[in-house]
């Protein structure tokens, strides 16, 4: 069975920077596409990046763009997160996703999906930013 595994998150300082990282261990493919959602207290959950199988297509919600970059190391079996310029609006659980067969990480991102397509979440990690 596929599983997702979050690490990297924390208290940070606004302004300041994170890493998430999401591995992957199961599932009979090399790679899937992944994406990289958070969800605040009240709040729905909402798409933050989504990344192809292969890298080669990324999608940022307006809120996160130009502050966070989304890749993936396909050999780790690892998408990563880099936030940068970090709010106190970015305080969230964010959460791992894996989708099996959807081809537009634009469709994967998209709250219709999060709420009634997503195939795979990990655990949610904390990310708190406060002075």
């Amino acid at each position: 069975q596929l599983q997702l595994v979050e690490s990297g998150g924390g208290l940070v300082q606004p302004g300041g920077s994170l890493r998430l990282s999401c591995t992957r261990s199961g599932g009979a493919l090399d790679a899937y596409p992944m994406g990289w959602f958070r969800q605040a207290p009240g709040k729905e959950r909402e798409g933050v990046s989504c990344i192809s199988d292969t890298g080669g297509s990324t999608y940022y919600a307006d809120s996160v763009k130009g502050r966070f970059t989304i890749s993936r190391d396909n050999a780790k079996k690892t998408v990563y997160l880099q936030m940068n310029s970090l709010r106190p609006e970015d305080t969230a659980v964010y959460y791992c996703a894996a989708d099996l067969y959807i081809t537009s990480v634009q469709a994967m991102c998209r709250t219709d999906h999060v709420v009634w397509g997503m195939d795979y979440w990990g655990q949610g990690i904390q990310v708190t930013v406060s002075s």
